[in-house]
C-alpha cells in the first residue's frame, strides 16, 4: 500500500529520539540553564514549587519574548499550553519549551531538565517509539507527529526492533504483518488524539492497558468486504461481526471492495469481482477475528485453494445415452444404483458442496481417516482391500464386523480431532492469549481423554482381528476386554454432558475470540464442517451404535461358534453402560416429542421411543415407487437421529367417515383413528445414498433413497416427491445426509448425497399429479370397496339385509332370481351417481348399450371384484 514518507513530516532528522536530535543541533548548548515561567503559569503555585526543585534560576515573564534574544544561557520556557500565539516565537534555538505538566512530572521523578529540541508538554509517551503505515493524506501525519513529540514519544521511519507501537490506518501491509507477527500493538490514530485530550493529567500513561485495548486497531479497519456463497443467517451473522471489528459491508460490484470472502463449501468457481479485491476463504475472516488482527491473505487465497483441490476431470459430467429399450434402461438403472454405493465416485451428475472433499478422502472414504501415520495407512489399505472385495464373497457376519471397524475408525478419528485441534491447541496457548480458563477447559474437555484412550486401544485390536479374519474370530472378547474401561469412561462424560454443553454455548456466546476459533476449526476438512458441539455429541451416540452392530453380528453367529457366548456378554456389558444414558435422556424435551409422534402413528413400532434417539424433522411426500405403500400414496417421513419412520397419511375424510361400528356419530368402544399409519422404519445406516433429482418442467421436488440391508445383496430404490411448499428440499436432504453420516461416524456428509437427471432413474410424475376431483374419485372407489366388504353376504345379519333392501334399487331383471342372486344384483342407491360418472364419455353421453354394466358392490363371498379402483386412464375419460 502506498503511504506518505514519514521522513518528510519530521523536521529535524530521520529519527526523532532526543539523542539524535541533540547531535543534529546547529547551535551548541550553553552550560548554564534557567527556567522562565510564562503567562498564567506564574500564578500556579504547584508549578512554581516544581521549578525551584531543579536548582537553576527561575524567572517570570508575561510573554517571554524579551528573553529570546539572550543566548548567554539556555532558557527553558514553561507554558500552560502549546496553542498560544507566543508558542511559535519562543520555539527558537538554543531555548527549550516545556509544558507545566512536564515540569511537574520531571520534578516528581527527580530528573534533570531535558535537552530536548522539541517542545515537551508531558511525559505520557515517554519511551514510546512509533512507526506509521497506511496513511495516504499528508494532513493526518502533519497533525499526529507533533502531538507524539509533545508527549515525549519518538518516531521511526522503518519497522525496526526498537519500535514499540505501530499506528496504522488500514489492516494490511508489510509493517502491519510484522507487527502482528512479533506482537507489536497496532494502534489507531485515535490513540494519539485521546492521549492529547488527557494531556493535563499528571498520571497519564499512553501505554495503559485500558487505552491500548480501547484504541487498538480493529482487525478489519478500512476494509470493505462482501460475502459470497453463505446462507442468509450466516451472512447476517458475519455482517454483524465485520462491523463490530471495524469493517464495512459492501457488495461484489463495489469497485472499492477490498476483500471477497467465499464459502468454499458451496462455491466451486471463481466469482467475478473487482480486480483489486482479494478473494479469500471464510477461514481468513474467522482467523482474523480470533487473532484480533487481520491475518495475511496470501495463506487463505481462494484461487490457490481451487488450484490445489479441484481437478478438471472431477467437474466433467456424465451424459447418459438415452435408450428406448426397457432392458437397457434396467441395466443403466442397476449400474447407477451400484455405483452409488461403491467407495469410488460414481460417474454421474454429482455436485459436491465442498471441493476440498476430493483431495482429502482416504481409501476408506472418510475425511477423518487421513493421517500421516504409516502404520495406520497400511491398516487402512488392508481394510479398503477387504471392503472392496465383492460382497457375495463375504459372510454376513464379516460384513457387519467390517462396518463395526469402519465406524469405530471414524469415531476414533473424530475424538482425535477434538483432542488435538481443539483441546491441545487451547491448552498450548500462552496465558496472556488464552481463550478459556482452566475451569472452562475442564468442564468442556475434562471427561473426554479416557474415552479416547479406550477406543484407540480397542480399534487396534479390531483391526488386527480384521487382518487375521476367520469365522472363529472372537469379536465379543475384544469388547469384553474393554467393557470395564468403557464403564468407567462413559458415565462421567454422559452425566455432565448437559453441563458441558451449557458451558460450551456460554463461552461461544460471550467470548468472540473463542467463537472465531470454533468457526476457524469448523472450516477445516478434519471437522467435516461440523461444529464442536456436533462432534462432542458423538460419544453419547456411539454406545447405542455399537450395541446395534453387535446385535447384528450375533444374529449372523451360530450358537456353535465360540464367539456367540462372548457376544452376548459383550452386549450385556454395553447395555450396562447405556443405562446411564437412558436415565438422562428421558428427561429431555425431545423424548416428549417422540411420545407424541408414537401416539399419532397406528401400529408404530414401540422401539421408536428410545433414550438415545431424538426427533429431527418431518416431511410430507408422495411415493413415486411401489416398494413402500404404493405409487401415488401420500406419506410422511419422520426423521430421527438414527431412523427414518415412513407413515401413510390418512385423509381427513377417512378419519371423519362413519363406519358400521359407529352409532350416532360416535365410535362404540373404539378410539378414533390415528392420523398416520406405520409403513416402514428404515435405519439410517441402511440408506446408502440420497439422490437429489434435478428440477425439470415435468419433475419437481423429487428425490430418491437407495437402501440396502446387511442381509440383502441388491439395492432398493424408493422415490418421492415433496408436497409441502414450505419445506426446502435441499435443506431437508442435507439434514438427512448429515444424520446418515452421524450413524456411520463419518464427518463427510456430502458423500451420501448425489445428483441425477430424472431419466437416469426413469422418474415420471405425470400420472401422480392428480387434481382434487381425481383424488376424490380415488377415495370414493376405496370407500366403495370397504363398504362392500363390510356388507358382504356371509357377514351381514339377516335383519340388516332386510333393512338394506329398502335402500337398494334393482339392477337388471327381477325374474327367476334367488335371494342370494337378488342381493348380488343390487346396488346402493347412493352410488348411482358415481356409477353413472364412471360410464359416461367426455361429452356427457351414456356408455354404448353393448357395454356390460358391473355392479359397484359385490355381496358374493367367492366373487372377485372386477373394478377395485378407477384407473387414471378412466379418470381422463371423465
Amino acid at each position: 500500500m502506498d503511504e506518505l514518507n514519514v521522513q518528510t513530516q519530521i523536521s529535524t532528522g530521520s529519527d526523532s529520539n532526543s539523542e539524535e536530535s541533540t547531535r543534529n543541533e546547529s547551535v551548541p548548548l550553553p552550560l548554564d540553564k534557567r527556567i522562565c515561567l510564562v503567562g498564567s503559569v506564574v500564578d500556579d503555585s504547584v508549578t512554581c514549587r516544581a521549578a525551584q526543585d531543579f536548582g537553576v534560576p527561575v524567572i517570570t515573564s508575561e510573554t517571554g519574548l524579551e528573553h529570546v534574544a539572550d543566548v548567554t544561557c539556555t532558557t527553558v520556557f514553561v507554558l500552560e499550553d502549546f496553542e498560544s500565539c507566543n508558542f511559535k516565537q519562543l520555539h527558537k534555538p538554543p531555548h527549550r519549551i516545556l509544558g507545566a505538566v512536564a515540569l511537574q512530572q520531571l520534578a516528581e521523578r527527580k530528573e534533570k531538565l531535558p535537552n530536548n529540541t522539541r517542545p515537551l508538554y508531558n511525559l505520557a509517551m515517554y519511551g514510546v517509539v512509533v512507526c506509521f503505515t497506511g496513511f495516504r493524506k499528508k494532513e493526518d501525519l502533519t497533525r499526529l507527529i507533533p502531538l507524539i513529540h509533545h508527549m515525549g514519544g519518538s518516531i521511526r521511519k522503518d519497522m525496526v526492533a526498537k519500535v514499540t507501537h505501530l499506528i496504522a490506518n488500514c489492516c494490511g501491509g508489510d509493517k502491519y504483518q510484522y507487527a502482528t507477527t512479533f506482537k507489536v500493538p497496532v494502534m489507531s490514530q485515535s490513540w494519539v488524539t485521546a492521549c492529547w485530550e488527557l494531556r493535563r493529567d499528571l498520571t497519564l500513561c499512553a501505554t495503559l492497558d485500558s487505552l491500548i485495548i480501547t484504541h487498538k486497531l480493529k482487525p478489519f479497519f478500512g476494509a470493505r468486504v462482501c460475502f459470497v456463497g453463505f446462507s442468509t443467517d450466516e451472512t447476517t451473522h458475519m455482517h454483524d461481526v465485520l462491523e463490530a471489528n471495524g469493517g464495512q459491508v459492501t457488495n461484489i460490484d463495489d469497485p472499492l471492495c477490498t476483500h471477497v470472502v467465499v464459502d468454499e463449501s458451496s462455491v466451486t468457481e471463481r466469482p467475478d469481482g473487482p480486480p483489486k479485491a482479494l478473494l479469500v476463504k471464510a477461514e481468513w475472516f474467522w482467523a482474523s477475528v480470533q487473532n484480533v488482527a487481520c491475518v495475511e491473505e496470501k495463506d487463505y487465497l481462494f484461487d490457490d485453494y481451487l488450484e490445489c483441490v479441484v481437478s478438471p476431470g472431477r467437474r466433467d459430467s456424465h451424459a447418459a445415452t438415452p435408450s428406448g429399450s426397457s432392458r437397457r434402461k434396467r441395466k443403466r438403472l442397476h449400474e447407477t444404483l451400484s455405483s452409488l454405493v461403491r467407495n469410488d465416485s460414481p460417474a454421474i451428475h454429482k455436485r459436491r458442496s465442498s471441493v476440498s472433499d476430493a483431495g482429502l478422502l482416504s481409501v476408506s472414504g472418510s475425511f477423518l481417516d487421513c493421517t500421516a501415520s504409516p502404520d495406520k495407512a497400511l491398516l487402512d489399505q488392508a481394510e479398503a482391500s477387504t471392503v472392496e472385495t465383492p460382497r457375495k464373497n463375504l459372510s454376513p457376519r464379516q460384513q457387519v464386523f467390517l462396518e463395526l471397524i469402519q465406524t469405530e475408525s471414524n469415531y476414533v478419528n473424530i475424538l482425535h480431532t477434538i483432542m488435538t485441534m481443539f483441546k491441545s491447541h487451547l491448552e498450548e496457548m500462552p496465558e496472556s492469549e488464552a481463550l478459556l480458563n482452566n475451569t472452562e477447559m475442564k468442564i468442556i474437555f475434562g471427561n473426554l481423554p479416557p474415552i479416547y484412550e479406550t477406543h484407540s486401544k480397542m480399534l487396534e485390536e479390531l483391526r488386527w482381528g480384521s487382518a487375521h479374519w476367520s469365522e472363529d474370530t472372537s469379536v465379543g472378547n475384544i469388547l469384553l476386554k474393554y467393557s470395564n474401561d468403557l464403564l468407567k469412561a462413559y458415565p462421567p462424560f454422559v452425566n455432565f454432558f448437559e453441563a458441558m454443553k451449557e458451558m460450551l454455548l456460554l463461552c461461544d456466546q460471550n467470548k468472540p475470540r473463542f467463537h472465531a476459533f470454533l468457526k476457524v476449526c469448523q472450516t477445516r476438512p478434519e471437522c467435516g464442517r461440523q461444529s464442536l458441539q456436533d462432534l462432542l455429541i458423538r460419544p453419547v451416540q456411539r454406545l447405542p451404535s455399537i450395541s446395534l452392530l453387535l446385535n447384528d453380528i450375533l444374529k449372523h453367529t451360530s450358537k456353535s461358534n465360540p464367539d456367540h457366548a462372548a457376544l452376548e456378554k459383550a452386549l450385556s456389558a454395553i447395555k450396562e453402560v447405556m443405562t446411564h444414558i437412558n436415565e438422562d435422556k428421558r428427561k429431555t424435551e425431545g423424548q416428549r416429542v417422540m411420545f407424541d409422534i408414537f401416539n399419532e402413528i397406528d401400529n408404530c413400532p414401540p422401539e421408536i421411543v428410545s433414550s438415545h434417539r431424538s426427533f429431527i424433522t418431518r416431511c410430507e411426500v408422495t411415493e413415486l415407487s411401489d416398494g413402500l405403500s404404493g405409487r401415488g400414496n401420500p406419506l410422511v417421513l419422520f426423521l430421527f437421529t438414527d431412523q427414518l419412520e415412513v407413515c401413510k397419511k390418512r385423509s381427513k375424510a377417512f378419519n371423519t367417515l362413519k363406519s358400521p361400528n359407529t352409532v350416532n356419530g360416535f365410535h362404540s368402544g373404539k378410539a378414533s383413528a390415528k392420523p398416520y399409519k406405520h409403513v416402514a422404519m428404515m435405519a439410517l445406516n441402511t440408506i446408502k445414498r440420497v439422490i437429489d433429482i434435478r428440477e425439470t418442467d415435468d419433475c419437481q421436488r423429487v428425490f430418491a433413497l437407495v437402501t440396502r440391508d446387511h442381509q440383502e445383496l441388491k439395492e432398493k430404490l424408493f422415490s418421492f416427491t415433496m408436497t409441502e411448499e414450505d419445506v426446502d428440499k435441499a435443506c431437508f436432504l442435507k439434514t438427512l445426509c448429515r444424520h446418515i453420516a452421524n450413524t456411520a461416524y463419518s464427518a463427510d456428509a456430502e458423500k451420501f448425497l448425489a445428483y441425477l437427471e430424472p431419466h437416469q432413474l426413469d422418474i415420471d410424475t405425470s400420472d401422480v399429479t392428480m387434481g382434487t376431483l381425481s383424488k376424490a374419485f380415488k377415495f370414493a372407489t376405496r370407500t366403495r370397496i370397504k363398504v362392500g366388504r363390510a356388507f358382504s353376504f356371509n357377514k351381514t345379519p339377516s335383519k340388516l339385509k332386510r333393512a338394506m333392501s329398502t335402500m337398494m334399487s334393482p339392477f337388471g331383471s327381477s325374474t327367476n332370481i334367488t335371494p342370494a342372486s337378488q342381493l348380488a344384483n343390487m346396488r346402493l342407491a347412493s352410488y348411482n351417481n358415481i356409477n353413472e360418472l364412471g360410464n359416461t364419455t367426455d361429452s356427457g353421453n351414456e356408455t354404448p348399450s353393448g357395454e356390460t354394466l358391473v355392479a359397484p358392490m359385490s355381496v358374493q363371498p367367492t366373487r372377485k371384484m372386477k373394478c377395485s379402483s378407477l384407473s387414471v386412464t378412466a379418470l381422463k375419460r371423465l
